[in-house]
């Protein structure tokens, strides 16, 4: 007899949400999911935007949600915005606490996994589980298919001597200095006096130059007039950005095992959040009829097909962003962005841009050089360059 009838290899995003919709909508279904840390989720900030989901996976979602507000400002060299857009933010010790108290011993911490198969999993302690199906979602695989820029980051949580007076958040300031491509600082404000700063890079490189990012925050936190009185925690991470790729082959590597969030490409490819695309990609699976590995990796494969040939538009921003004009001047394209009508931006971030919201995003005058910019426009086979 097989150990579950559903393996989930890792605990992160992807995977405990896709667990959490399947407790609530096919309790019988045998799950089991393989974490190697000490709690699910890691050590992460997640979130999104109002329009990016429906109100149906809202309410789904909501015992996750840590902080929502009711709009988000946007800061450039030449525009200060505030847009009337919701977000929120989920953070990994809510994820854990709830997941644990939904899902008990059907999660197993601190497990290494040594290999995956489609139906089988080889524990570093040299156990095998079997399954009618296993998923592998433990995060961006190596792979010679995608040509790649990286947002990384770091972020930290702090406690301030008085109350900050922030009462949305910020999630781009682009008027810091800029270096190592573009660079912006996000901002959460999480209580009256308590904040989430995280200094981030649109980069070529996957380097992440820790102190130089702990610096950075401080000098923020102090050109702000924010005294930090104890740091909370700290997160870092290094998200793919995909400027190219051939995406059937990406999916042949993955030998037969289905795959979720990042390791099924299923992300934001400009900004890098991941949650709308797991939170739909839960909904995606939880109509089928037969869960076996087969059909699991036919269904996860054509999906993330399908969002790929839709989101061609966004690989071409990347491009541009990436590829055009100096480093130091890739915030223009940015800023020119965020002049955009609210609607508009709203789709962008929702991944649902019209055929004429892709044509007034590129009309009129580029932000960078012609040349450069007709460039990264045609650098459609970049990953073909790499290998």
């Amino acid at each position: 007899m097989a150990d579950a009838d559903l393996i989930l290899v890792g605990g992160g995003l992807a995977n405990g949400l896709l667990a959490l919709r399947l407790q609530q909508q096919r309790p019988n279904l045998r799950l089991l999911i393989l974490e190697q840390g000490e709690t699910l989720g890691g050590n992460h900030t997640w979130s999104f935007h109002q329009h990016d989901l429906t109100p149906a996976q809202q309410a789904w979602l909501e015992p996750l949600v840590d902080n929502r507000w009711p709009a988000y400002e946007v800061i450039f060299p030449n525009l200060q915005r505030r847009l009337d857009s919701g977000y929120a933010s989920i953070f990994s010790r809510r994820f854990h606490q709830h997941l644990m108290a939904e899902l008990g011993d059907r999660v197993r911490l601190g497990t290494d996994v040594a290999e995956v198969e489609p139906q089988r999993v080889r524990l570093a302690s040299g156990v095998t589980l079997q399954a009618g199906a296993v998923i592998d979602g433990r995060g961006a695989r190596r792979t010679a298919q995608l040509a790649l820029g990286f947002q990384k980051f770091l972020g930290q949580e702090l406690r301030l001597q008085q109350p900050h007076g922030l009462q949305a958040p910020i999630i781009m300031d682009a008027s810091v200095a800029q270096h190592d491509g573009y660079r912006f600082v996000y901002v959460l404000p999480l209580s009256a006096d308590t904040l989430l700063i995280e200094d981030t890079y649109y980069a070529d490189g996957d380097a992440v130059a820790l102190d130089t990012l702990r610096n950075n925050i401080e000098r923020y936190a102090d050109a702000r007039g924010w005294r930090i009185a104890e740091r909370l925690r700290e997160e870092q991470g290094v998200l793919p950005i995909v400027l190219s790729g051939d995406l059937t082959a990406f999916w042949d590597e993955a030998a037969g095992v289905p795959q979720s969030g990042l390791s099924a490409a299923l992300f934001h490819p400009t900004t890098g959040y991941s949650l709308p695309d797991a939170v739909r990609l839960a909904d995606h699976l939880i109509v089928l009829d037969r869960w076996d590995a087969a059909e699991l990796f036919t269904a996860i494969r054509d999906y993330s097909l399908a969002q790929w040939r839709q989101r061609g538009f966004f690989r071409l921003l990347n491009r541009m962003l990436f590829m055009a004009g100096p480093a130091d001047r890739r915030w223009a394209v940015m800023q020119r962005f965020y002049r955009l009508r609210e609607p508009l931006i709203q789709r962008f971030y929702a991944a649902t841009l019209t055929t004429w919201d892709r044509l007034r995003i590129v009309s009129g005058k580029p932000p960078v050089p012609v040349g450069e910019a007709l460039h990264a426009l045609a650098a459609r086979n970049l990953h073909k360059d790499k290998r």
